[in-house]
Order: C-alpha cells, then sequence, then structure tokens
C-alpha cells in the first residue's frame, strides 16, 4: 500500500531538504519503489542533492499546467532505479501551482510508488498552505533543538491541525550527544514532550554531512552516524520497531570523540 509522506518545518535551514532526500534513497536501496516531489517552488534543491541538477527539462508546474505529462518530467537516480524526483519549478512562485492539480499528481504518484516524499516550502506562507491537503497520510515534522525553531514548529503544527491532517510525528535534527549530555542542548525526548509528538527519529550532527555536501553526495553514502539515523528512521517508515538511540544519556568514549576515524564509502 503506497504512503505519502509529507516533511514539513517551521522554519528554514533546519535540515528538511536534506532529511528528505537521505531518507529516500535508504528506502530505495532497500528495494522499495520511491517518489520525492519538491515542492519548494522558486528554491528547487533536491535535484543536486539527488546528482539529477543536469537532467532537469521539466519540472512540478510543467506538469500542473498540462505542458508535459507526469512521466516525462520525473526524473530516476542512475545509481538508484526504484527512486523518483519530480523536480520543483526554479523560476516561478507558490502562487503558479493549482492546489488542485497538485492533489492529482501526489495520487499519480501513489499509483506506481510505495513511498512519495513530499518535500515542503519552510514557514507559514501560500506554499506550505496549497501543499497541506487530504491526500497525504503521513505528516513529519522536522525542528532542531533550540527555542526558536521550536517556537516556529508550534505555529506549524496549529496550521497542520487547522487543515486536518494526521497529528505529526516528529524528526529532531543536529543533535550533539555532549551539550545534551552536558543540559546545554535540549535533548530529542524534550523537544517531543514540549510539542507533544511522537518521535519519529534523532539525527546527530555530524562532519559528515559538511564532507559529503562538498562531494556533491547524500551523507547516507558514507558509514557515519547519521548514516544510521535514517536506516533507523526508515525502518520505523515501514513498521519496524526499530529502538530510539536517545542522544545525551550517556557521554561518548574518549577516543570516538576526538579521534573518529577516516569516513569510508558504503560499497553497492
Amino acid at each position: 500500500m503506497s504512503t505519502a509522506y509529507l516533511f514539513a518545518s517551521g522554519k528554514g535551514g533546519v535540515g528538511k531538504s536534506t532529511v528528505t532526500a537521505n531518507l529516500a534513497a535508504v528506502l530505495a536501496r532497500a528495494g522499495h519503489s520511491v517518489a520525492v516531489l519538491d515542492a519548494d517552488i522558486g528554491l528547487r534543491c533536491l535535484d543536486a542533492m539527488l546528482g539529477l541538477e543536469n537532467m532537469v527539462v521539466y519540472d512540478l508546474i510543467d506538469v500542473a499546467k498540462g505542458d508535459c505529462l507526469l512521466s516525462q518530467a520525473l526524473l530516476s537516480v542512475p545509481d538508484l532505479p526504484s527512486l523518483h524526483l519530480l523536480p520543483a519549478a526554479q523560476f516561478a512562485r507558490s502562487k503558479d501551482l493549482d492546489v488542485k492539480k497538485l492533489r492529482l499528481i501526489v495520487n499519480l504518484l501513489k499509483k506506481e510508488h510505495e513511498f512519495v516524499l513530499i518535500d515542503c516550502p519552510a514557514g507559514l506562507e501560500r506554499g506550505l498552505r496549497g501543499v497541506l491537503h487530504s491526500d497525504v497520510e503521513e505528516t513529519v515534522l522536522i525542528v532542531t533543538p533550540d527555542d526558536i525553531c521550536i517556537r516556529d514548529a508550534e505555529r506549524t503544527l496549529g496550521l497542520i491541525s487547522d487543515k486536518q491532517l494526521p497529528r505529526p510525528r516528529l524528526i529532531v535534527n543536529r543533535l550533539n550527544n555532549d551539550l545534551i549530555f552536558s543540559r546545554e542542548m535540549y535533548s530529542a525526548k524534550t523537544v517531543s514532550e514540549v510539542l507533544d509528538l511522537p518521535l519519529l527519529g534523532e539525527i546527530p550532527e555530524d562532519p559528515a554531512f559538511c564532507i559529503a555536501q562538498l562531494r556533491h553526495r547524500l551523507v547516507t553514502d558514507y558509514h557515519c552516524d547519521a548514516r544510521e539515523a535514517f536506516l533507523r528512521i526508515a525502518g520505523r517508515m515501514t513498521g519496524k520497531d526499530t529502538p530510539l538511540p536517545a542522544y545525551g544519556e550517556s557521554r561518548a568514549p574518549f577516543f570516538r570523540r576526538h579521534f573518529p576515524g577516516k569516513l569510508r564509502e558504503v560499497s553497492r
């Protein structure tokens, strides 16, 4: 049975698109058919994250306006043939997207893929409001463990509630184990309690993110803590009872903190 996941955030810069791209890749590597819909009109980035930036001919707006077929706009990731991307329009605005056409596109994607991951625009403006609709089975709120992001997430949560969508699950990104242990940073559990949302996953702040971005790769292409976090989240999305790591409950070993080792690529 196909499931559409909507990934939202209260503000920009929390890693929403990075989370969407890496989860899509992990699910595809596990043998699932996955479609990613980049709904961030005017600020597309998922094509670059998935290594497809030179392959874009048509986009979401073209499909919605009937200028091309959905099959013509969908891009297949070369190393992951079961992963497809419908890119956002780079030179358009959210008002150019017909909400009814978007719902039709989501339902067409659901007919052909097990998972449809929708990367929403950040904030509370028209772009996000247009993407929130009843054809989405799961809503995921991405936050970082700071007061400003949590406050903005509460506003987004109110909008999701107004649209009568399922109550979101929560992914807390950029967690620092030692800062949580020293009580300088909120734990994922604390953020979950403040927002009164169930945790879907915890993702650590990992230097591998920066290295992967510089190499135009996904962090899940490398053996690292972040990759393990995405594997756990993908497991929960497929119904597995994967335990949460609970970052900050104990201090990381000295050598692990100061000598992380060379970053190794995951074998294909």
